[in-house]
């Protein structure tokens, strides 16, 4: 009765409305006498061609236009990106060469009409202005992950090291400049600001990608990675410094015509450091977290930010100098910095960058460099950037007291470049100080001193490894002589489960085993603030477990950029003797896009190629592990058991079906479970493997005459639903699950939580 009134009442206003606005439209009519003159176009195109018109005009809209370019690079970047991340190296070198793809160097080159429907020199500007609002919210965020206390605090060693980085390659560079000067300069471009712009793009480092490379080296926690970091970051801060006089030196045409532009920003410096830095700290001191922290509030640091970037632009320094600035005298209070550069990151780096980067790579001209001489030019440029960064920091850190291996790994991570390298060239090349040929010499030198700095850490490493200490070895020959577990989860609420199931195989003997939870993240998703906190929540279910259940737990957080690999390594580095892993529901499971992926996935698949063609879709949730599983079975060199969660509270009633005389090692892991947690364990013979093997038999009798009445044997079960809901687990090899689900095993549908086990 209530939905039919409803639907009355629905029907009567928007049917009454509609009459009275048509009835006002009509009679509006009378009132266009002497307002508009009948115009009736001469049709002069067919139906057809006025929309494909139509159509071509609003696809060439400069919006339009401008949000194509947008999807067109977030995805290219996203996939050059991944294969960076799948060889080892940081997504920013595959953002970069995203870039130079799209640009003229690939792109252009050989799609010219797509390269120039996309990026039509028209556009171009839009591009600029919107990549540098991403860069100058990026430059914020590298300012606000600068901790100006651990300058103070570890100053010493690190400024003599930095600026030892920066004025070695520097005065090479300026030395490079006399050589290359006469040909490769522009035109009208004096020799001051040619060489120390040449000079200043030797000496840049990307701290935002070191800092990356630190996390997942594992370096963060140790003395050397808290030096490396200390010294990126003083080399950020004074080589902004240097760049903006040199941008006023470039500006103004001379030195002394400078001074009063440096004078300006040294003023500007000294009244945000002294007047806005207090005032911003005691707002941030009152609103340190997100339910405090009102729009308002936000509203007050982001006109900070954007007053900082306009002020260092009419001064003569550039916007993006400003920008840092202002992130640099952001409150210290490190939750106001981790939520705030939460709230900027994702738009700055997953959005706006990657614009950067392309808007780079339509700059960069490889095609340019068409005869040896110029490569070899180029070649120049790398042995100089490369010589005058890794030497300078090297020698400086070995002189100040570290040992050769850590001072070649400091220069190692002292000459990336990336990112910021390029913000410097693209500041050179708008100011007119690069030709083209310098500009995409130098662009090729960012690339590769930021690519070689995983491959020379894996060279120090191989040829000066670290060395043990006597507690470290003593530590290593303990755990060897126990029963070793490694936990490897991905949501916090598993990892409590995982740990939870590995305290059954150890109960009774803790002393005597050794249970590790691994936590593996992406190192993009973090910075130096969130870090520590991501840590701590990670690991807070599976702490209070280890309390509640009263045992140690030690616990080891990786970033890395390739979460599959980190944990296949750990788990064979180790002297571990069960690699635990939990697997979930996808988020599109049961949907049409999930059907789609899946089938894409197994179309690229061959191992499941012949599901995809013979139609044996499984019928079971969970049955089919994701491709990061099915590596881990495949390259982990120790059993690994794989859980699928029903919600598992206890061990007490455990089943074990046998299909093959290989399933007979699932009855050493029977036999834990009885002894540590009293567990009624249910043998499943349905195909008479226990009876034709007596072996196998006396195995379980064995187990039966310690533990009396924990261990059964069914010939003929009833695997029905009854039998199922009085399980607590079902323990079952890799093998006979795989043979379960391509049979599509009906009793699959009501298994209890199950752990495949491959030995």
């Amino acid at each position: 009765m209530r939905n039919l009134k409803n639907l009355l009442f629905y029907i009567l206003t928007i049917g009454g409305f509609a009459t009275l606005i048509f009835g006002v439209i009509a009679s509006g009519g009378a009132l266009e006498k002497g307002k508009v003159t009948t115009f009736k176009p001469e049709v002069t195109a067919s139906t057809w061609q006025q929309f494909t018109e139509t159509y071509y005009h609003n696809l060439t809209h400069p919006l339009a236009i401008l949000l194509l370019q947008i999807v067109t690079i977030i995805v290219v970047a996203r996939i050059f990106g991944f294969f960076c991340k799948k060889i080892g190296q940081p997504s920013v070198i595959g953002e970069i060469i995203a870039g130079i793809f799209l640009g003229p160097s690939f792109i252009g080159m050989y799609f010219p009409e797509f390269s120039h429907f996309v990026f039509p020199e028209k556009s171009m500007d839009n591009l600029k202005f919107l990549s540098q609002i991403g860069l100058i919210l990026f430059m914020f965020v590298v300012g606000m992950e600068l901790e100006l206390k651990t300058l103070r605090n570890k100053a010493n060693d690190a400024v003599v090291i930095s600026h030892a980085s920066i004025i070695f390659p520097f005065s090479l560079g300026v030395g490079l400049a006399y050589l290359i000067y006469s040909e490769f300069a522009p035109d009208n471009v004096n020799f001051l600001s040619f060489s120390l712009f040449i000079g200043i793009s030797m000496s840049i480092t990307a701290f935002p990608v070191l800092a990356r490379i630190v996390q997942e080296r594992g370096l963060s926690k140790t003395k050397l990675g808290s030096i490396v970091i200390t010294c990126a970051a003083a080399d950020d801060i004074t080589a902004w410094c240097i760049l903006a006089a040199v941008i006023a030196i470039v500006k103004a045409g001379s030195v002394l015509s400078s001074i009063y532009i440096i004078f300006m920003a040294i003023a500007y410096v000294l009244i945000m450091l002294k007047f806005v830095q207090p005032f911003l700290k005691r707002l941030g001191d009152k609103y340190s977290n997100k339910e405090s922290l009102s729009k308002p509030v936000v509203a007050i640091f982001f006109i900070t930010l954007l007053i900082s970037a306009f002020t260092t632009e009419v001064i003569g320094i550039h916007a993006l100098f400003g920008a840092f600035l202002a992130g640099v005298i952001m409150p210290s209070n490190m939750n106001f910095r981790t939520i705030f550069i939460e709230k900027i990151e994702d738009v700055s780096v997953l959005l706006l960058l990657p614009l950067f980067f392309v808007f780079t790579g339509l700059r960069t001209q490889i095609g340019l460099l068409n005869d040896w001489h110029l490569w070899s030019i180029a070649l120049l440029i790398i042995a100089v950037a490369t010589t005058g960064k890794f030497l300078g920091s090297a020698l400086a850190a070995k002189f100040v007291g570290q040992n050769w291996r850590d001072s070649l790994i400091i220069g190692a991570l002292m000459n990336t470049r990336g990112l910021m390298e390029l913000i410097v060239l693209n500041i050179g090349y708008d100011l007119g100080v690069l030709s083209d040929e310098i500009f995409a010499m130098l662009v090729i030198m960012a690339l590769i001193t930021t690519f070689m700095t995983g491959p020379l850490l894996d060279l120090i490493n191989r040829f000066m490894p670290e060395k043990k200490t006597e507690e470290q070895i003593n530590s290593t020959q303990e755990l060897s002589t126990k029963y070793s577990i490694l936990l490897s989860f991905g949501s916090p609420e598993r990892g409590r489960t995982l740990l939870r199931l590995a305290n059954s195989f150890i109960r009774k003997s803790p002393e005597n085993a050794n249970i590790t939870a691994l936590h593996v993240s992406l190192s993009n998703d973090l910075n130096q603030f969130n870090a520590e906190e991501y840590e701590r929540e990670s690991f807070a279910p599976i702490s209070e477990e280890s309390k509640e259940l009263r045992i140690p737990v030690v616990t080891l957080f990786k970033p890395t950029v390739d979460i599959d690999k980190e944990i296949t390594d750990t788990s064979n580095a180790g002297n571990f003797d069960l690699l635990l892993i939990g697997i979930g529901r996808s988020v599109f499971e049961g949907s049409l896009l999930g059907r789609i992926l899946g089938f894409t996935t197994k179309l690229i698949n061959p191992e499941r190629l012949y599901e995809t063609i013979t139609g044996k879709e499984p019928l079971f949730e969970n049955t089919i592990f994701d491709e990061r599983t099915r590596q881990l079975i495949k390259n982990a060199k120790l059993p690994v058991g794989i859980v699928i969660d029903k919600n598992l509270e206890k061990v007490e009633n455990v089943f074990l079906p046998i299909f093959s005389i290989h399933d007979s090692f699932l009855l050493v892991y029977a036999q834990k479970l009885i002894h540590h947690s009293n567990a009624r364990v249910v043998i499943i013979d349905s195909s008479g493997i226990v009876k034709t093997h007596p072996e196998l038999k006396e195995s379980i009798r064995m187990i039966e005459q310690v533990a009396p009445n924990h261990i059964s044997l069914q010939t003929e079960p009833r695997l029905d639903k009854d039998f199922m809901s009085q399980q607590d687990l079902m323990l079952i090899s890799h093998d006979s699950w795989k043979k379960a689900v391509e049979t599509q095993s009906l009793w699959l549908t009501n298994t209890p939580s199950v752990l495949i086990l491959k030995p």
